[in-house]
């Protein structure tokens, strides 16, 4: 496996997950640290996502975890479930009576709630990266419904107001219909900063995004809600744990997101368990969140390069290359590695398997920048250059 660092993709913007404070109890202080800082026993998260509560009154509830997590370096961006009520309109749609959508007469108002709680978290220490219109407006039978003429609507008469990047549409299964009419529109495009999707039950083969690539110059890609493969399974059942990091790695290599957003970051089925600890899932995510930095980029190499072998490349400041391995196989392997123009003399790396988390392996020599590299049976391996 040959990688060249002059073959560069996306830039990465980091991993991370989502706190809610109305749905379950907020992140503990220490807990907030094991989510947000990079030492050892701690994720490295740099993505924090919160809800823009329909009440004003719950604001106030987000802002302890986002001011942490924003101290330690994360990024922090908003999605909204429902506007005001005093701004929403019921209607039928289809079998359901009650559905909701946001009044037309309304758009204005919409956007100055947004607006009003970026102020809000910029008051409060915690300058928002990024806002959406709305959480999953294909998937709302319990929150507000957005077709993708009313998103279109909203992006070129009233996004432009927001004082802040704005994110749309988080379909919730990256459903293409939804976005396609988007990136068709030149002046909805032009009020767009990031295309989010989620990817709950999306197939590989629909990773990728032609027509993103085409018309998506300038735009940001994430990935910004997803748990994978399920949420009633244990975080800790293994080799299913392994599910996690080939599902990151197809999100970074094929479909190419700069970012990759868990839901809930404290959750049985999460990467931080209930008691605070990191889970095998959560070491999964750690194994990129860790290593592979804000700003960061992928490096173009072969992905699959043995049965059951998925591995992705970054590139650091300077010459720094970290590759992450995921080996899905019952069998133990080697793996050679050649980096083109790279004087490094060696790597170190880390191991996630049946019988450990993230735990330091020996340093490997590097001769001519080519090194082979241990992937044990059904584990995850990051190798870094030193």
């Amino acid at each position: 496996m040959v990688v060249d660092p002059a073959a560069v993709r996306q830039t990465i913007r980091g991993f991370g997950g989502m706190n809610h404070t109305v749905w379950i109890s907020d992140l503990t202080p220490a807990q907030r640290d094991t989510a947000f800082g990079n030492g050892e026993g701690q994720l490295g998260f740099s993505v924090l996502r919160i809800p823009v509560h329909e009440d004003r009154a719950n604001w106030s509830r987000e802002v302890a975890t986002a001011r942490r997590a924003a101290e330690l370096g994360a990024t922090v961006i908003a999605s909204p479930w429902n506007p005001p009520a005093q701004l929403v309109e019921t209607f039928v749609r289809g079998s359901q009576t009650d559905a909701r959508r946001l009044r037309y007469d309304m758009y204005g108002a919409y956007a100055q709630h947004l607006n009003d709680f970026v102020g809000f978290m910029r008051n409060n220490g915690v300058n928002l990266y990024a806002i959406s219109v709305q959480n999953e407006p294909d998937y709302a039978h319990d929150w507000t419904w957005w077709t993708p003429a009313e998103m279109i609507r909203f992006l070129r008469e009233n996004a432009g107001s927001i004082s802040t990047r704005v994110i749309a549409p988080e379909s919730f299964q990256y459903v293409k219909s939804f976005s396609d009419p988007i990136l068709n529109n030149p002046q909805a495009l032009a009020n767009l900063d990031i295309l989010g999707a989620h990817l709950y039950g999306t197939q590989y083969q629909n990773f990728p995004y032609p027509l993103f690539k085409q018309q998506g110059g300038g735009k940001e890609l994430w990935m910004t809600e997803v748990y994978h493969p399920n949420s009633s399974d244990s975080a800790d059942l293994w080799p299913q744990a392994l599910d996690v990091g080939e599902h990151i790695h197809r999100a970074l290599v094929d479909a190419e997101f700069q970012a990759y957003v868990w839901w809930y970051i404290r959750r049985g089925y999460g990467p931080m368990r209930e008691d605070g600890r990191i889970s095998k899932r959560g070491a999964n995510m750690a194994h990129f969140s860790k290593f592979v930095r804000p700003g960061h980029v992928r490096i173009e190499a072969t992905s699959n390069p043995q049965s059951n072998v998925y591995t992705s490349v970054f590139k650091g400041g300077g010459s720094q290359i970290v590759i992450v391995a995921i080996n899905k196989g019952t069998s133990p392997l080697s793996q050679p590695f050649t980096l083109r123009n790279n004087s490094s003399s060696g790597v170190s790396s880390w191991l996630t398997d049946a019988t450990s988390n993230l735990a330091p392996q020996g340093r490997i020599s590097m001769s001519n920048g080519s090194f082979t590299g241990r992937l044990p049976a059904r584990s995850v391996t990051t190798f870094v250059t030193a």
